[in-house]
């Protein structure tokens, strides 16, 4: 409740207005939603109504609209189906208990600090579902859009080439009626910002639809309106919390759960991006599960955030939850009251409203700079954008998140490994990374930037053999490990084995200023004994002076004309005897 004292009569206004935007918005969809899901029309308007209200109170967004969505629809059918005939009072039955054991789970995962799961889950990943998922929107409005009849199930593509080879049955009649809502839209949004402009679109696109069918008639327009919706309150419900309900439908809840968490976090985070808002997992898991704990007993089934409602109530002005409340709130009433008049509501003002919601989520800016800066990150973007296109939300979230990962451990495993050469030309002769300087023939010493584990030891590895196999004679390895943040057991074992090798050809490991962090592992092993406590130095100029001094063999340096290191000086020249 943190926003709770920013509210004033501004706020109160923006959010009451984003509010009935909302209300209006989700009649169409909760009924289409509740026929995808295989229930009753009517639940998708309950789900849109209780579980809105107290995800909006309990959950950390200041925009998340919960409620009835396609992807949560589609798998509730997909798990119950099994068990029960769709739309019947079986199903409903499981649905409710379903939604039930979803909403304890989800509010498990906040109680136990799960939430920062949603931390795998990459600005890259969330721009490219975003705009991934803008593209579904308003390829799934192109039917109401256009008057034409495409079959359900179409990827975007498949919908192009469906319009495209049946060009000759749009509707230029629905045409006229989506094209002047997107138009009014347009205006309204860009000249006369005080009028909600999705409002306003509606009605002068439901306007425009009434002219037309008076004149014309609707059997010649062919404009089709949502219908009369049934003007009834959510009524009380009871899950069936049998032994053997609960166990049948545990493992398809935890994988809704997964997907809902992941949906509503998703969305969160993304509307979070653009309004400059830190969302709390926890809390968001919290609020989600409550919704649906609470909701179970109000006839509705599995809620999560919605990307049309969500978008929706951002880009109508909300400002803090009480417009997802209002939302909720109002849809009681415009159910009761206004469902008969929705019949004046046509599909295609709808349609064009969507499509101007779909243009908005997209995120042109940030993808830009995603592209100009990352290759890496433009292909996270890229995998995530086309998979939310050709695969099922769920499946296309989780494949940017592996994506994200496998970027992510691909550049962990591949730390830096400089070489570090004295400068003459530097104040103290500092350390450079010139390749074009000369190197001590016995000594080499390298700056490792990233943590050595398991997955790193390999790159690490390889590259020292590459520096041992140029310069043989550098059988002594200074590693300079402030940038060293872990070492895990794989990675103090590898330190050991060449300290070791090393050592048997003459030479050694020494660390320069390794942090406490990473030392963890070889003091915990025993490996930091192997090594040697006496070659880990804090000190650059102690390192230097022991190891140039004291290790290195003096006959070999006897014979070097380069004195690379100041302490050369108290190393004998070529004319000099070996003990001084």
């Amino acid at each position: 409740m943190q926003w709770l004292p920013g509210v004033g009569r501004d706020t109160i206004k923006a959010d009451f207005l984003a509010g009935l935007t909302g209300a209006i918005v989700v009649l169409p969809q909760g009924v289409a939603f509740a026929a995808i899901a295989g229930m009753p029309l009517e639940y998708g308007l309950y789900t849109a109504m209780v579980p809105a209200i107290v995800a909006a109170f309990f959950g950390s967004s200041w925009h998340l609209v919960s409620g009835p969505t396609t992807a949560a629809s589609i798998v509730l059918l997909s798990v119950l189906s099994v068990h029960a005939a769709p739309g019947s009072e079986e199903f409903v039955r499981l649905a409710l208990t379903l939604t039930f054991l979803v909403g304890l789970i989800q509010m498990a995962m906040g109680a136990a600090r799960l939430g920062t799961l949603v931390n795998f889950i990459s600005h890259s990943v969330i721009i490219g579902f975003t705009a991934g998922a803008a593209i579904l929107i308003a390829s799934s409005q192109l039917k109401h859009f256009l008057g034409m009849d495409i079959p359900r199930g179409l990827h975007p593509h498949e919908i192009l080439l469906h319009i495209g080879q049946h060009a000759v049955e749009i509707n230029f009649w629905v045409v006229a009626v989506s094209v002047t809502t997107l138009l009014s839209g347009l205006f309204f949004k860009r000249y006369v910002k005080k009028v909600p402009y999705m409002i306003a679109a509606m009605l002068i696109g439901s306007l425009v639809a009434f002219v037309l069918n008076r004149i014309y008639g609707q059997d010649v327009t062919g404009i089709v309106t949502i219908g009369a919706l049934p003007a009834s309150l959510p009524p009380l419900s009871t899950p069936d919390f049998s032994l053997q309900a609960l166990k049948e439908l545990l493992p398809g809840a935890i994988a809704v759960t997964l997907l809902a968490l992941t949906e509503a976090v998703s969305i969160a985070r993304s509307i979070g991006v653009r309004s400059g808002q830190h969302v709390d997992g926890n809390q968001e898991f919290i609020g989600q599960g409550l919704s649906n704990v609470v909701g179970s007993f109000f006839s509705a089934y599995v809620a999560t955030g919605s990307f049309n409602r969500s978008g929706v109530n951002y880009e109508a002005g909300a400002r803090t939850p009480l417009a997802a409340a209002f939302a909720g709130i109002m849809l009681i009433g415009v159910v009761v009251l206004v469902a008969p008049y929705a019949s004046y509501l046509p599909n295609a003002a709808m349609a064009g409203i969507l499509i101007l919601v779909a243009w908005g989520l997209i995120d042109f800016h940030h993808i830009g700079i995603i592209l100009k800066t990352s290759r890496s990150e433009a292909a996270v973007l890229g995998v995530t954008f086309f998979s939310t296109l050709l695969m099922d939300l769920e499946f296309a979230i989780m494949v940017g998140v592996v994506a994200s990962l496998v970027t992510y451990l691909y550049r962990t495993s591949r730390p830096r490994v400089l070489a570090r050469v004295p400068d003459p030309s530097l104040p103290d002769r500092k350390f450079n990374t010139d390749p074009a300087l000369p190197e001590c023939p016995q000594l080499k010493i390298v700056r490792i930037d990233g943590s050595l584990f398991f997955g790193a030891v390999n790159h690490v590895r390889e590259t020292l053999r590459d520096y041992a196999e140029r310069e043989p004679r550098q059988k002594h390895l200074l590693i300079v490990a402030s940038g060293m943040n872990f070492v895990d057991v794989a990675g103090a074992e590898y330190l050991a084995q060449e300290s070791r090798t090393r050592r048997a050809a003459g030479g050694g490991v020494y660390f320069y200023r390794i942090k406490p962090g990473a030392c963890d592992a070889l003091t915990r092993g025993g490996f930091r004994d192997e090594i040697g406590t006496a070659n880990m130095y804090q000190s650059k100029t102690d390192a230097l002076h022991d190891i140039v001094v004291n290790k290195l063999d003096p006959q070999v340096c006897r014979h070097c004309a380069r004195r690379i290191f100041l302490e050369c000086k108290d190393k004998p020249g070529p004319d000099e005897p070996l003990i001084r």
